[in-house]
């Protein structure tokens, strides 16, 4: 059965499509860490990105000979025949979140900040989580209602119109971009720092190394579809095994004075300087809304989608603070200060308190092929198919869209980018990069934030099973700080960003001008899993489920921040 609604909007009329048969789908990821498309347009829809840093990608082939510009219908296929099915529970979307987020940021930028505010650095970590909450809570609401594909790219395209979106898009790719250069080099200083744990210096430099990694991963995922998601699985649990190894063996390093004796720099902190070491710590919650990517395969999403999304903050919270404590605690105190401008913070923090060897070797392993492999392999894999979806759209040119027949991937988008990444690479400057992926996220949060306002006056009809609450002050006030955010970012990087988004406005209105007016777009309301209803039994379950996870993320963000007061007691 078919219901249709016109509304008119903007003198223009949209024309919303209830029926299931009409729906675009498209398999782009697959295991656990896997995201994909399910946004209905007479053109193809925005599909199979991943935000913030894991996944698989495949099969792209079946869209190859499509022109983004027509408005013919596209049959969905089924499940079994590369369409989407819903098996991922609220447990999956909270961890798919909180390991696309940890990363580069944590590991190095995120801790230098150490460096600058000592065991401060509680606070700056308690405000980017403050300034984390009520976006998360904005993304609840739109993943909930429109539980497909795209994130930001597809909200910002329904609720501010498709130049918006292209807007958001472009600056998700440069963003990742960023990040693979950054955890390229990351990777070389903490490799490095293995063989330095044994007295072997490498005779190759950073940009070098750096260089040779991303190609060798570039590869893979130009000819291995199926190699990069078992890499990234792989990546993912030698990381978490490594970590909760070090964590246990450093414990009796910690120095708990440490945490009494604030350093004497610190007083020589302005606001203004704190607010600048905290947004460089928001970059390691930058992610935090992922989920909302992966909605097409998520399990009655007007459910788990907006309880992820309260979760997921917290749990990059927690992270985060657990690995600035020992930060704080291993290092000397009269050596903090160095880490404001070490290259592999943790390594800096380790050798200045004499702990070398296995130990020493142990967290580099971890953080080098765990940790930074982990997010290479995503950030290199991910911008590629925005860039490809984006091209199938007619926002990009077509020759992105292009895919290997035999590999099933966007190998033009894949190489293109991936020298982008390389060119990054060569700067050698970790503060640049990290700066211009800073502009890049919060840009497209400011149009995502922005979008969820417009979303609910452009398409009130929208079921919306959670509601974000004082929208009208929580979204202005919430675009306006990271406005702000934006403005304590290095001028270099900043001004790369602007310049981005200047490039990616032309090349838009060029393909405008080449291709057409884009096609009609129509919601596929049906299969956004709105009216799935779970049996009572399952419900039951869900709830438990729910109730536990909340136990054990506050207790980790309470334990957490005890941490950092228990010394102050301790004679």
């Amino acid at each position: 059965m078919k219901t249709r609604k016109e509304r008119k909007s903007g003198g223009k009329s949209q024309t919303f499509s209830l029926s299931q048969s009409t729906v675009v789908r498209e398999r782009l990821w697959s295991a656990p860490s896997s995201h994909s498309a399910a946004l209905t347009w007479k053109v193809p829809a925005p599909s199979g990105f991943l935000p913030h840093r894991s996944g698989s990608p495949s099969n792209f082939n079946q869209y190859k000979n499509i022109n983004p510009m027509t408005e013919t219908r596209i049959e969905a296929s089924s499940p079994q025949a590369g369409g989407l099915k819903r098996t991922f529970g609220m447990r999956e979307a909270v961890t798919i979140t909180a390991g696309s987020v940890i990363g580069v940021g944590l590991f190095t930028t995120g801790s230098n900040v150490v460096g600058t505010l000592g065991p401060a650095v509680i606070l700056a970590t308690l405000l980017a989580l403050a300034v984390s909450i009520y976006p998360a809570l904005l993304y609840a609401e739109m993943g909930a209602a429109l539980p497909y594909a795209g994130g930001t790219y597809q909200f910002a395209s329904l609720g501010l119109g498709r130049a918006a979106g292209m807007l958001a898009g472009w600056n998700f790719i440069i963003s990742l971009v960023a990040v693979t250069g950054g955890e390229a080099l990351a990777f070389s200083y903490y490799f490095r720092t293995l063989f330095l744990a044994f007295g072997y210096d490498l005779p190759i430099s950073d940009v070098v190394l750096a260089s040779i990694v991303t190609a060798g991963f570039i590869v893979a995922n130009v000819f291995g579809v199926k190699l990069t998601g078992k890499l990234q699985n792989g990546f993912m649990f030698f990381f978490w095994g490594v970590a909760f190894i070090w964590f246990l063996t450093m414990i009796p390093n910690v120095h708990l004075p440490s945490f009494v004796r604030a350093p004497e720099f610190l007083h020589a902190t302005t606001p203004l300087g704190f607010f600048s070491a905290t947004c460089m710590i928001w970059w390691c919650f930058a992610g935090f809304e992922a989920c909302v990517a992966m909605g097409e395969e998520i399990k009655y999403p007007h459910i788990n989608v907006p309880r992820a999304m309260f979760l997921a903050p917290f749990v990059v919270f927690a992270v985060n603070a657990l690995f600035q404590w020992y930060l704080v605690g291993i290092t000397p105190p009269d050596q903090i200060a160095s880490l404001a401008d070490a290259e592999a913070p943790f390594a800096q923090a380790m050798k200045a308190a004499g702990i070398l060897g296995f130990p020493l070797a142990l967290l580099a392993a971890g953080i080098a092929f765990g940790g930074d492999f982990s997010t290479l392999n995503a950030s290199i894999s991910t911008p590629p198919r925005y860039l490809f979806t984006m091209a199938r759209d007619g926002s990009m040119p077509k020759v992105f869209a292009i895919t290997s027949k035999k590999y099933q991937t966007p190998y033009v988008a894949v190489i293109v980018l991936g020298v982008l990444s390389v060119a990054l690479i060569a700067t050698n400057s970790l503060e640049y990069i990290a700066s211009l992926s800073l502009f890049a996220d919060l840009f497209y949060y400011v149009l995502g934030i922005i979008a969820a306002l417009a979303l609910r006056k452009k398409h009130p009809e929208l079921k919306r099973s959670y509601k974000a609450p004082w929208i009208k002050v929580g979204a202005p006030v919430s675009a306006v700080i990271y406005v702000l955010m934006m403005t304590q970012l290095d001028a270099n990087a900043f001004i790369t960003g602007v310049l981005w988004c200047v490039l990616g406005i032309a090349i838009y209105l060029v393909c405008r001008w080449k291709y057409g007016k884009a096609g009609e777009f129509t919601l596929d309301l049906a299969a956004s899993g709105a009216d799935d209803v779970p049996p009572p039994e399952e419900k039951r379950a869900m709830d438990r489920e729910y109730l536990i996870w909340k136990v054990i993320v506050s207790a980790s963000c309470v334990i957490a921040v005890v941490l950092y007061i228990f010394p102050f007691f301790v004679k």
